[in-house]
């Protein structure tokens, strides 16, 4: 297949990927891949003169060949390596510089990090992002805090688990158009190749393959920086796994309280460690995709025909309106919220679920026969808060925000 080759995505991406599912399934092997987004949006570019490559080492100043100091609390363990992707320094720095740099995109000015971006838990602030011709994506981008520990990455295709594989769809993806680098992969290597940053950067991360530069590299250089962009040192963490009893407020303890319960429910989908119910009972990863009645544009719980959720990919009916729950680790700092960026504020996600899902004028929350609708989530079932206790509920959320995370300077733009 010559995608795996190096050749760009094909016009179809998701028809491809289910394609080589089925392909993979027939030999009795897992097939995980599928289509995923990162959003670019604004513009960075690395300078374009002769830097020596030597000025742009790790922030300690240490090797780049060795393996990768995780430095997480001891609560915490390192998101799983893929066997054929190791995590090495050299890797990650690598990754860290083209995660950063615009000549990823054709416009050479967007980059993964326009809009993912570090002070916003690596999402960004629009509803929606736009790509090089001014198109505009589908979804609004999602946070990349803790993506290494993600069993799928997508917010509607359960089947991508793979970092690598998902970092070629914003470059080479046509539908929509984001960096817009379909058709320019030889443009990009040679670029990445005429740079001696690059050259030495690729030496270092690859040196069993005498640091050539091709898209696997490069994808596997982003999928090693990606899986360090790990979140674990918030105040609510402190507190809960630090023992330090004064690390949040009395009304955030309260706040966890009512979170936590059954009145509220919100831990029945935002549960685990990273708040999104990507482990079951037993610790297992498990993918968790949920209708959160956002939508009821036919009294039946229709969802928007161009944005119906997991359905889109699996023609299951029941399907419709479920899409991948997030995690609530910094979820202060990534507005706006749900998959369509429809609602501005944490108060606005709370009044949402108060209310037991959103009305659509001229939709009813059952079916309009006496029969509650398919496609109603049981969990969203409303609830009555009082002022105090909003307050409560969002001074808990806000107690997940890791300041360390948010400005490590590990994870910064190397370029600048």
């Amino acid at each position: 297949m010559k995608y795996w080759e190096g050749e760009s995505p094909p016009d179809n991406v998701e028809s491809y990927v289910i394609h080589v599912r089925k392909s993979l399934l027939s030999l009795g092997l897992v097939a995980v891949l599928a289509v995923s987004v990162l959003w670019p949006d604004s513009s960075a570019q690395p300078p374009a003169d002769g830097t020596e490559a030597e000025e742009h080492q790790s922030p300690s100043g240490a090797a780049l060949d060795d393996d990768y100091d995780w430095d997480l609390p001891s609560w915490m363990e390192p998101p799983p390596d893929p066997i054929a992707n190791p995590t090495t320094k050299a890797k990650v720095e690598l990754g860290r510089h083209l995660f950063y740099d615009g000549r990823l995109a054709a416009d050479s000015m967007r980059s993964c990090a326009s809009c993912h971006q570090q002070a916003r838990s690596f999402s960004d602030a629009a509803p929606f992002s736009w790509g090089v011709t001014g198109e505009l994506t589908a979804r609004n981008t999602m946070a990349l805090a803790n993506v290494g520990y993600a069993p799928s990455l997508t917010w509607a295709n359960p089947y991508l688990d793979s970092l690598e594989l998902q970092a070629r769809t914003p470059m080479f993806g046509r539908h929509p158009i984001e960096m817009g680098m379909d058709g320019r992969q030889n443009e990009l290597v040679a670029a990445l190749s005429g740079d001696p940053i690059y050259r030495d950067l690729f030496t270092r991360a690859f040196p069993d393959e005498a640091g050539q530069i091709t898209l696997k590299s490069i994808t596997a250089a982003l999928g090693a920086f990606e899986r360090t962009l790990v979140s674990a040192r918030s105040s609510y963490d402190e507190y809960r796994f630090g023992g330090r009893a004064d690390a949040i407020s009395e009304s955030a303890k309260r706040g966890e309280a009512l979170f936590m319960g059954e009145r509220l429910n919100c831990h029945a989908c935002h549960s685990g460690p990273r708040f999104n119910g990507d482990v079951d009972g037993a610790g297992r990863p498990a993918t968790n995709f949920q209708n959160n009645g956002l939508y009821n544009v036919d009294g039946r719980g229709g969802y928007p025909v161009d944005n119906i959720g997991m359905a889109a990919l699996t023609g299951r009916h029941e399907d419709t309106g479920r899409f991948k729950v997030p995690s609530l680790r910094n979820i202060a700092v990534t507005a706006p919220y749900m998959h369509d960026g429809s609602l501005p504020t944490l108060t606005a996600v709370l009044d949402h679920y108060a209310a037991g899902g959103r009305l659509i004028p001229g939709g009813e929350r059952n079916a309009g026969d006496g029969r509650a609708s398919p496609l109603k989530n049981p969990l969203v079932s409303g609830f009555a808060l009082s002022t105090q206790e909003r307050e409560d509920v969002i001074a808990f959320l806000k107690s997940l925000t890791d300041e360390v995370f948010l400005a490590d300077p590990r994870l910064s733009d190397p370029w600048r």
